[in-house]
């Protein structure tokens, strides 16, 4: 049981800290939600550009990716698994999706988006803050780790093994 126990908190930790790579790769790929201002006001560029929603879609993909991949390395070094290890799996890619999201935020552009328009000037162009619409997109990497685990164990975990049959008074079990 400490030696389970000792594995779950290990696969918690490096799959939570894995959200540091899925922050960055968001932060990288997502797209930017060009935005321009005037004398007035702050307007997006595009008024049907399709930015904001790839930007969610981005996180979502990149989550999918993270879990199935951190699913099948689990599974790979520690093919027995056990209660313990799903639940940290789970939980790892929650908190490796909330920080992630984190730290998209944090390092992209800035959420102040007066102060950065006034900065770069009336008629030019820049980017929106980076956002996260769908909070439903942060548990893209749990369930694609738990979808993924539970494949790879049914079809390559350890089985167990076959009872043996009780003897009946009309011979063995068909086919015995």
């Amino acid at each position: 049981m400490r030696t389970e126990l000792r594995d779950a908190a290990v696969v918690l930790v490096a799959v939570a800290i894995a959200g540091v790579a899925l922050g960055l790769l968001w932060l990288w790929l997502a797209p930017r939600v060009p935005l321009i201002s005037s004398d007035k006001a702050v307007f997006l560029k595009d008024t049907e550009g399709e930015e904001a929603v790839g930007a969610d879609g981005t996180f979502a993909l990149l989550a999918l990716g993270f879990g199935a991949v951190s699913a099948a390395a689990v599974f790979w070094f520690r093919r027995r698994g056990g209660i313990a290890l799903v639940v940290a799996l789970a939980l790892g890619g929650l908190l490796g999706s909330l920080l992630a999201w984190g730290i998209g935020t944090w390092f992209g552009p800035t959420d102040d988006v007066v102060a950065h328009a006034r900065a770069v000037g009336e008629g030019v162009t820049f980017d929106a803050p980076l956002e996260l619409k769908a909070y439903g997109t942060l548990l893209a990497w749990p369930v694609a780790a738990m979808v993924v685990h539970l494949a790879v164990t049914a079809l390559f975990g350890p089985r167990d093994p076959e009872p043996e049959w009780p003897p009946t008074p009309y011979g063995p079990p068909p086919g015995a």
